[in-house]
């Protein structure tokens, strides 16, 4: 299948004051510090990782909506800048963004059947008042909302069903790509099974792709056909989901799948509890950045950043489990 998306060593630095001495100093905060990826057609990519670790500016940068430090992003071949031009808005009509919080993305002042039908008034402006309302209704009913709540506001509507609006608005332009940026993370749990679901059947139907971000990974393993696990701007681990999951080679990935709960029938897994916070994005230790947190880290942690390297499909930034596959190999040699 060929790549609908194409993201190569993509990086967004902040410039920041840091209070040091009597003036402080001026320093580089590394948000997003070489990022690559790429996302095929009607295939969805999973981005999970603890907050701060750079997953929403990824997302903006994907979208083009904050200008890239260095890298590139390119969608159905076309390079994706921050230059809100023609060009860039012909792209965004077929990229499109499902927001984490959902009455924050929604104009408190309309109802919502008029935010649904927004996206046609502003790409389709030929479009009558009663075609964006038919449109916009049809849109309701495809992702569960009953007909009488087309003129509620969104402080009318419940948790669930403002997302729902906010989704039938993403896919009002039939997009080729939905960024889910944190989707159901401020919902309930029940309600967010029904968003989920709600997910996965239209994208059986209408085939868009999508790059869903989420700290939660069983929710990410339901959804994702790949995951990426990232810490700190970078991807320290990336693979099908079984392989992540079942396998996970990176010491911060093995961490993170031992805090998933398993039923009782299946036995305890044994919790790896990581030591210290996550360093500042300000302040990036040498070498590995998981380093200064990492039980069997060696001294070539501390000196060398390890590159994102793939055998069999499943890459993993780590020294000490690709030196151990190259020695495996030369053995086997």
């Amino acid at each position: 299948m060929s790549e609908l998306l194409k993201v190569r060593d993509l990086k967004r630095h902040y410039e920041v004051h840091v209070p040091q001495g009597l003036f402080g100093r001026k320093a580089s905060l590394k948000a997003v510090d070489g990022v690559s990826f790429s996302i095929e057609k009607g295939k969805t990519l999973g981005l999970v990782g603890e907050s701060g670790c750079g997953k929403s500016t990824t997302a903006k940068l994907v979208l083009g909506l904050i200008p890239a430090t260095a890298g590139s992003v390119e969608f159905a071949g076309t390079p994706v800048t921050a230059k809100h031009d023609a060009r860039w808005r012909a792209l965004r009509r077929r990229m499109q963004m499902i927001y984490q919080d959902p009455l924050g993305a929604l104009d408190r002042r309309l109802p919502v059947v008029t935010q649904i039908g927004e996206p046609f008034e502003i790409h389709n402006p030929e479009m009558s008042r009663v075609e964006r309302t038919e449109r916009a209704s049809g849109l309701m009913n495809a992702v569960g909302l009953r007909p009488d709540q087309a003129m509620r506001y969104p402080h009318e509507l419940s948790g669930g069903q403002r997302q729902r609006v906010v989704i039938a608005r993403a896919l009002a332009l039939e997009p080729d790509l939905l960024v889910c940026d944190e989707p159901v993370s401020a919902l309930d749990v029940s309600i967010q099974a029904q968003v989920l679901n709600l997910l996965d059947d239209l994208r059986e139907r209408t085939g868009f792709a999508a790059l869903f971000i989420s700290h939660d990974l069983k929710v990410v393993r339901q959804m994702s056909d790949r995951v990426a696990v990232m810490y700190l701007g970078r991807i320290v681990e990336a693979g099908l989901p079984e392989d992540v999951f079942l396998r996970p080679q990176h010491p911060y990935t093995k961490a993170l799948v031992s805090a998933i709960p398993t039923p009782a029938r299946r036995g305890k897994r044994e919790r790896i509890v990581l030591e210290g916070d996550p360093p500042s994005p300000v302040d990036v230790p040498p070498g590995c950045a998981f380093h200064t947190r990492c039980p069997i880290a060696q001294p070539s942690c501390r000196n060398t950043v390890p590159q994102l390297v793939s055998s069999g499909g499943h890459a993993v930034a780590c020294h000490l489990v690709n030196d151990g596959a190259a020695t495996a190999v030369q053995a086997a040699e």
